[in-house]
Formats: structure tokens, C-alpha cells, sequence
């Protein structure tokens, strides 16, 4: 898989959202929502969390 300068951020982004999530989750509570949207940068659906309180 060929990763642009872009396509590398968005996925490192992404994958430090994952790690902090659980601690956010747990400090505020609230309702998860996740929803699947297609990424241009990418070519696939990724996943995007949100907290809802």
C-alpha cells in the first residue's frame, strides 16, 4: 500500500485518537457513536468515534 505524507498523518492521527479514547470515555461518560464514512485519502471506510454527553 502506497501512504502519502497526508494518508501517514490521518492514520497516525487516528490511531492516537484510538489510544486516548478510553481514558476520555471513562473521565466524562456520556454515549459512543460510531459511524462509518469513506476516506479519499485512504480508498477505504474507516471508522470516526464520538462522545456524546
Amino acid at each position: 500500500m502506497k501512504l502519502s505524507r497526508r494518508g501517514f498523518l490521518v492514520s497516525s492521527g487516528a490511531a492516537l485518537a484510538v489510544r486516548s479514547m478510553p481514558q476520555v470515555v471513562t473521565k466524562t461518560g456520556g454515549r459512543r457513536i460510531l459511524t462509518l464514512v469513506y476516506d479519499k485519502t485512504l480508498g477505504m471506510m474507516r471508522a470516526v468515534e464520538r462522545v456524546v454527553p
